[in-house]
């Protein structure tokens, strides 16, 4: 398939700037198919079973961004890829010219990080005795302290204090993302709750979300396109709810594609056979689902990775006129827009 296959158009007004007023007030499009059902998200627990297992991902999200310059005093931006110890991080540097092994890179906050080496985009970067007064500081302490949260190119304005609280899911607990698992923001405590109370399951991975979402897909056929990495571990709880609905014929249901990807990247030799590791599976239409029975999403950028993974799983067409549906009624998409619970066009191919 070709880029093109995946591009649609969406007028700017429906890129959601702001989360709704009250975490959880968006919209909810129930998609089987050609049937498709205009709902509140929380209608959600109409939409469950008691024995359904909800899979969420509870990374935190990181205040990867960080501004400074280098000793020569040009100007850089430094954007936290991944978090490779206390110490040290892989990262997206722009600047005039790209830092070279060695050189001192000097922070907003008084912080500091020496550039060891060059990891294709990346650069690895050394936190350690990076402030003066402060040595042991590791790195998630030096961005707490300096960075600003990652937020979308979409998103226009400046990150404030409202961001840092709704781009953030209320169960984020394992910091590591440079973007949130979008699907996520819409649940509530009390919704958790609810659901819990009518024997949905509720299990969680972390998966710590990459820069690399965002990245546009460079190649004409998509077969071409080589995915970023990111991480991924599965708990043993989170593994034997698994097994256990699946052996009862009872849903497996991932809350947004990080969730999924991880599900999937760990079954592709048996289910759930790498509880842990780096992935950089690349989902698209072909693609024989293993683990994941139904699908709460966003809605995707055009021409993305992700409207990919989501045509592998309900379909190219339903796809397809799913968003048309959505566009139409004035959905709100991207991160801080409305939701998507979709139905598998295949059902899920049993390990």
């Amino acid at each position: 398939m070709q880029i093109s296959d995946f591009d649609y158009h969406l007028p700017d007004q429906l890129i959601a700037q702001f989360p709704p007023e009250t975490r959880g007030a968006s919209r909810l499009l129930h998609v089987d198919g050609s049937q498709r059902a205009d709902l509140q998200f929380t209608d959600l627990p109409q939409l469950l079973q008691p024995g359904d297992v909800l899979v969420f991902n509870d990374t935190k999200v990181i205040k990867a961004r960080l501004f400074g310059e280098k000793a020569s005093g040009g100007k850089i931006e430094a954007l936290i890829e991944r978090v490779l110890g206390e110490h040290q991080a892989l990262a997206h540097i722009k600047a005039s010219k790209a830092p070279k092994p060695g050189n001192v890179l000097h922070f907003n906050g008084g912080f500091s990080a020496q550039m060891t080496e060059r990891q294709g985009d990346l650069f690895r970067l050394d936190f350690s005795n990076s402030h003066a007064s402060h040595p042991d500081l590791t790195v998630l302490d030096i961005l707490e302290q300096s960075g600003l949260l990652p937020l979308p190119p979409y998103i226009t304005h400046v990150p404030d204090i409202e961001d840092a609280k709704r781009y953030q899911t209320v169960y984020a607990r394992d910091p590591g993302a440079v973007a949130a698992p979008t699907a996520g923001l819409h649940f509530t405590d009390q919704l958790l709750t609810q659901l819990r109370e009518m024997g949905v399951q509720t299990h969680f991975l972390t998966l710590h979300v990459g820069a690399g979402t965002f990245m546009p897909v460079r190649v004409d056929d998509i077969s071409e396109h080589v995915m970023h990495h990111e991480r991924y571990r599965i708990p043993a709880a989170t593994q034997a709810a698994i097994r256990e609905a699946k052996a009862q014929g009872k849903r497996v249901i991932a809350v947004g594609t990080t969730s999924l990807r991880a599900l999937e990247a760990s079954s592709q030799q048996g289910l759930l056979a790498e509880p842990e590791g780096d992935t950089n599976i690349f989902i698209k239409p072909g693609y024989q689902f293993k683990v994941v029975d139904r699908l709460i999403t966003n809605f995707h950028l055009p021409k993305s990775t992700l409207l990919m993974l989501v045509a592998a799983f309900a379909g190219y067409e339903t796809m397809r006129a799913a968003y048309e549906h959505a566009v139409a009624n004035e959905y709100r998409f991207f991160s801080y827009g409305d939701s998507m619970l979709l139905e598998p066009h295949q059902r899920s191919h049993r390990i």
